[in-house]
């Protein structure tokens, strides 16, 4: 680590490009969405996304239009990027210039779609989205015929063209659960309506990474792995060693200064530790601002001098304490938050299961203070 660096997210693009290689290996004929939205999962927009094509990915999936420009302001243009969050006065035509495929849940959207299809003198390239039961986003079964109907009038006057049928799982981490059977045949269902009444998708999609490794029934035209991408495991009783991935992100540190402290001294913001002997203290100089959860306090795992230690105190904004015992430590040295776990250290999923969240959260939560170093490919 650069000694002139206070702190790092250590991002390994090979990993991500291997991660979904092996992913596309999985999956058969099904197209290969790597999900690159909320700055990658943390990783970088950018760099993950030109990783993941690099690696096989043939389309591209965000959350907004603002992420979709990005990419295609930075060249990549073959790809094909679906968004599919939008509020009423999304940019539609911004996204239709940019020739990126939309997502449309209800009426009022496919109207705004088709408005400015019409503005741009250009035809959109639609997914419909129904809600086969996680009950958040899409069109629910007694919504679906109209949307679909409206679709094809719109089709029919050369607005749009439905491109995608598409769906999204509640339960697929959890194997066995009687949710997936059930919204596998709702979706199941409602792409037979459709494509029944004159609807004619490219593709249709439903799995996440979870069902991206586990459900090979929901694989359908499509997959769209998230998490899977950057190599940690969506399933609770699997590592990523067992789904053949690699955690791409490693979070690290230099310790800012180390002091010793006589017995019985609290520590950080309300006192919640005590030291317990004389005792060497060490601050990192990461916090909540950068992404440490607060909820990390007394529970977080460190690997710091060979050994993996507990976060002593509160996590403040900007820093929190590490009781090093009687080990010999300077300022300077290097501290990791997380990474692989090949060395020792904790993994995404010990932070995540020591502050009661979800993996997901941990590594996306890692704020811009905390430059991102790239090894393992061109960014």
């Amino acid at each position: 680590m650069d000694t002139a660096v206070r702190a790092e997210a250590l991002i390994d693009l090979a990993a991500i490009r291997d991660n979904v290689a092996a992913i596309r290996r999985r999956v058969g004929t099904a197209a290969v969405m790597a999900v690159v939205k909320a700055d990658g999962y943390g990783h970088g927009l950018v760099p993950a996304a030109r990783a993941a094509l690099a690696g096989g990915a043939s389309w591209l999936g965000v959350a907004n239009v603002e992420e979709a420009l990005t990419l295609r302001a930075v060249g990549l243009e073959s790809p094909r990027i679906l968004s599919w969050l939008a509020a009423p006065g999304e940019r539609w035509k911004a996204a239709l210039d940019a020739n990126i495929d939309v997502a449309a849940y209800s009426l009022w959207q496919l109207a705004e779609i088709v408005e400015a299809a019409e503005h741009c003198d250009k035809r959109a390239r639609v997914h419909l989205k129904i809600d086969s039961g996680l009950n958040r986003g899409g069109a629910g079964p007694s919504d679906w015929p109209a949307l679909v109907d409206a679709a094809l009038s719109a089709e029919a006057d050369g607005a749009i063209r439905v491109v995608g049928l598409w769906s999204h799982l509640a339960c697929a981490d959890e194997l066995g659960h009687p949710s997936i059977v059930r919204q596998l045949k709702a979706f199941q269902e409602a792409v037979e309506f459709a494509e029944r009444v004159g609807i004619r998708p490219e593709v249709r999609h439903l799995a996440n990474s979870a069902a991206t490794l586990t459900l090979p029934e929901t694989h359908f035209d499509l997959v769209r792995p998230g998490l899977a991408v950057y190599g940690l495991s969506p399933i609770p009783d699997a590592t990523p060693e067992q789904l053949g991935l690699t955690p791409a992100m490693t979070v690290r540190a230099r310790f800012a200064l180390v002091k010793r402290v006589p017995e019985g001294e609290g520590v950080s913001y309300g006192h919640r530790y005590v030291t317990s002997r004389e005792t060497t203290l060490g601050l990192v100089p990461l916090g909540y601002a950068d992404g440490v959860p607060r909820a990390a306090s007394n529970v977080g795992p460190v690997w710091a001098a060979g050994r993996r230690r507990t976060i002593a105190g509160t996590v403040c904004m900007d820093q929190f304490v590490l009781d090093l015992d009687d080990d010999s430590i300077a300022a300077g040295d290097e501290v990791v938050l997380f990474g692989p776990g090949t060395s020792g250290e904790p993994t995404a999923q010990d932070w995540a299961d020591a502050t009661g969240t979800i993996s997901w959260e941990i590594i996306s939560r890692i704020g811009p203070r905390v430059p991102r170093h790239y090894v393992g490919g061109g960014t």
